[in-house]
């Protein structure tokens, strides 16, 4: 639905390709028949974009985790079963790998009935695990922390562990890319410590050009990722003292050269910002899964939950300075990347090969 399965998916697969291994990234809307996938996707743009009660209804309804009986989205998902089947049958695949839980949906309700006949490793990308990521027939479950691969387990009954996220390594060391944008910064506005707000590939958020006045009128540098939308970027731009930037190449160098990220989704963004030892705060978070991965990551200390505008304040000036509060923070971000999720799927689909040990 978002770029954030795209980039996960594409680093998996560029992983795979480096140790010499073939990997296809597939679109699981595209499986869909009739353009189903096209409509899903458009619906929900215009929910998060436009009328964000109308997703957080459909979150409770499907998507929130814990007891009660609720939807499934496996129904949706069969409508695509034929086309994985022949898909992986035309491959030779080894291994399905779901980053999008649609796709989880899918491959748990192919393996239960017997149809695919390879493993499904389903590797969770969000910090707070939603019930549609979680299916009994899937063989494994790979989360970025502990905490959710417990949820994992006691949910499905089927084995799950951390193997943390999965970014580029570009994101990791300091770059020389970030020079270039801190002498950016400090032409715009010398001497201000620059914040990065997201607001996603789609550009969406709560009154985000609220939160840009906001800070700059508090003696920060908002940078602001408007993505692909050119309303919002207008409207930033405008703010005395903000940066608005459109689609950014060069993420890594960004987030190095910044000092914070003000996050509304707990996504991949965020977790590009733990890599590259960039404090994050949550603020005023998108409902559904954004509301409950924001709280999720300040509850295991790997951000703050800013309630009000105070609170955020408060967060940045401790954040972007330093000192202890932020060498703790940069290190238990740093600290969540000690596995590798390709890795274990490829462990995985040896062990599941005919004539294994």
């Amino acid at each position: 639905m978002g770029a954030g399965h795209d980039t996960v998916a594409t680093e998996l697969a560029r992983r795979a390709r480096e140790r010499g291994d073939e990997a296809l990234v597939v679109d699981v809307l595209t499986l869909l028949p009739r353009g189903l996938g096209r409509a899903l996707r458009c619906f929900y743009r215009g929910s998060v974009r436009h009328a964000p009660w109308v997703y957080a209804a459909l979150y409770r309804l499907f998507l929130r985790p814990g007891a009660g009986r609720r939807p499934s989205g496996t129904p949706l998902a069969q409508l695509a079963g034929s086309r994985l089947l022949a898909l992986a049958e035309r491959t030779g695949a080894d291994v399905v790998v779901p980053v999008f839980h649609l796709g989880a949906q899918l491959t748990g309700h192919l393996r239960a009935a017997g149809l695919l006949r390879v493993p499904a490793v389903v590797l969770v990308i969000d910090f707070a695990v939603h019930r549609q990521w979680l299916h009994p027939g899937n063989d494994h479950t790979l989360c970025l922390t502990p905490d959710a691969a417990r949820e994992a387990r006691r949910a499905t009954g089927r084995p799950a562990e951390a193997c943390g996220p999965v970014v580029a390594p570009e994101f990791l060391p300091p770059g020389p890319d970030a020079a270039t944008w801190r002498r950016l910064f400090d032409r715009h506005a010398p001497g201000r410590a620059p914040v990065v707000l997201s607001a996603g590939a789609w550009g969406v958020g709560s009154d985000l050009c609220r939160t840009v006045r906001l800070l700059a009128g508090h003696g920060f540098l908002p940078v602001v990722l408007c993505g692909d939308n050119g309303r919002l970027r207008r409207e930033a731009a405008a703010v005395p003292g903000a940066l608005a930037l459109g689609w950014v190449s060069d993420m890594p160098g960004l987030l190095h050269a910044a000092r914070a990220l003000v996050d509304n989704a707990a996504g991949q963004t965020a977790v590009q910002a733990l890599a590259a030892g960039l404090p994050v705060v949550g603020y005023r978070p998108i409902p559904g899964h954004g509301a409950d991965g924001v709280r999720r990551m300040a509850a295991l200390g790997l951000s703050d939950h800013a309630e009000d505008d105070d609170a955020l304040l408060g967060a940045l000036r401790r954040l972007t300075a330093d000192g202890p509060a932020r060498r703790t923070r940069i290190a238990a971000g740093r600290a969540l990347f000690a596995g590798d999720a390709l890795t274990r799927v490829v462990a995985l689909a040896d062990t599941a090969r005919p004539g294994a040990p």
